[in-house]
């Protein structure tokens, strides 16, 4: 059941968590329709049809990896290639320096905003928030609060602008508030039900814990239905970047390492190289 199913019980909230074994819903194959992300050489991985309509997708790499970018990119060529407005939650840069980034690659989401294809959440003060939040005469803890709160600015704005992609970045600022492995699956379980009726494609963007091609799972990748990695990998000819789509439930994909760079206009996939 999403977070937001919750009664009262004495003086506080209690809500009803998913059960950390189930998958979140994901659209039925017979009825699946893709989305392509417009960024060179990445829908050549997904066999030109795209990722599939409703998915969330976890897009994964450490820092300097591109990871960010990327998540701009899927958004802007959203809004520009495909009239498919999006919606850009922040939980750690400012949405003044977050646009400014975005121009470093010619991606203008200022003119996007007032033509009411982007829309830009500033979900920082979340962070911020108190141990405990008072509603009235409830009292709710901050990480429920702090996980309704961020549910009901993504339906808002979605359904302000009639967005169809969304973007969460990064998920890690959202998680360090769960000490627990099992809290934070659990509260990305909610996040991903909480906005699953709204049909939209979203990426998650989230650290990777290792770089390495033996690297431990994550436990994101168990519970995403798409995983990309970004990686940078020091060899003795110097630094490569290695795109890889992990996982895309029920897709025909290249699972392959492939070479990848940041240029002007932002992140380029060599999809017909191999990074060995």
């Amino acid at each position: 059941m999403p977070v937001k199913a919750y009664e009262k019980r004495g003086a506080r909230l209690i809500f009803s968590r998913s059960n950390v074994s189930r998958v979140p819903s994901m659209p039925e194959k017979t009825a699946m329709s893709y989305i392509q992300t417009g960024i060179k050489g990445v829908d050549d991985l997904l066999k030109q049809k795209g990722i599939p309509k409703g998915y969330v997708v976890f897009i994964l790499g450490g820092p300097g990896s591109g990871k960010t970018t990327f998540a701009l990119q899927f958004l802007h060529q959203g809004a520009v290639s495909f009239n498919e407005p999006g919606v850009y939650v922040t939980l750690d840069e400012g949405i003044t320096q977050l646009k400014a980034n975005a121009l470093n690659f010619k991606l203008d989401f200022a003119a996007l905003e007032k033509q009411r294809k982007i829309s830009i959440i500033d979900a920082c003060p979340i962070r911020r928030l108190p141990g405990e939040v008072k509603v009235g005469s409830l009292t709710i803890g901050k990480r429920d609060f702090s996980l309704i709160s961020l549910i009901d600015m993504i339906k808002k704005n979605v359904k302000e602008i009639g967005a169809k992609r969304i973007v969460v970045d990064p998920l890690a600022i959202f998680t360090l508030q769960y000490p627990g492995e099992v809290e934070r699956r659990t509260a990305v379980f909610d996040l991903m039900e909480g906005i699953a009726d709204l049909g939209c494609t979203s990426l998650f963007v989230s650290e990777l814990s290792e770089a390495s091609i033996d690297r431990r799972y994550q436990f994101e990748e168990f519970i995403a239905q798409g995983v990309i990695t970004m990686r940078k990998i020091v060899k003795p000819e110097g630094l490569i970047r290695v795109f890889t789509i992990e996982k895309m439930r029920g897709v025909d994909h290249d699972t392959q390492p492939h070479p990848y760079k940041i240029i002007d206009q932002g992140i380029e996939v060599y999809p017909n190289e191999i990074s060995l």
